[in-house]
């Protein structure tokens, strides 16, 4: 058993493409319209297998959460980089771009090298070694 993709409601559908596009790699796949529902996603797929579905809806008003809270449910993606330099570049990259840096890059108490940062959505991402 393996996860096939986790999914996030965004409320601008190219601007999250293009986020984990430019920063971390993910090759978009086509967009997917269902005009009867409202709803529109496309798949982001990262070069380890891992996806997400980005999705945007006109039908439905998902609750907005301020950006980067703490909440009861899924709470954050940590996406594996491969080395502390590499945290470091891409958080970097990240600060320089104007996207928040809420953490790090540190080593965390469990072993973990990261940073925290927010995505244009105000989902928290764990960037790890």
């Amino acid at each position: 058993m393996r996860i096939d993709h986790i999914a996030l409601w965004t409320e601008d559908l190219d601007r999250c493409v293009r986020f984990y596009a430019e920063h971390f790699g993910a090759e978009a796949g086509p967009l997917y319209r269902n005009p009867a529902k409202g709803f529109a996603s496309r798949f982001l797929s990262f070069a380890g297998g891992a996806r997400i579905e980005a999705m945007s809806t006109t039908a439905l008003r998902p609750e907005p959460a301020a950006p980067g809270a703490q909440r009861m449910g899924w709470t954050h993606v940590a996406m594996a980089v491969g080395s502390e330099a590499q945290v470091d570049a891409l958080t970097a990259r990240l600060r320089e771009a104007g996207h928040p840096v809420l953490d790090g890059p540190r080593r965390t108490g469990d072993g973990y090298y990261e940073s925290v940062v927010l995505d244009p959505d105000g989902n928290r991402i764990e960037i790890t070694a």
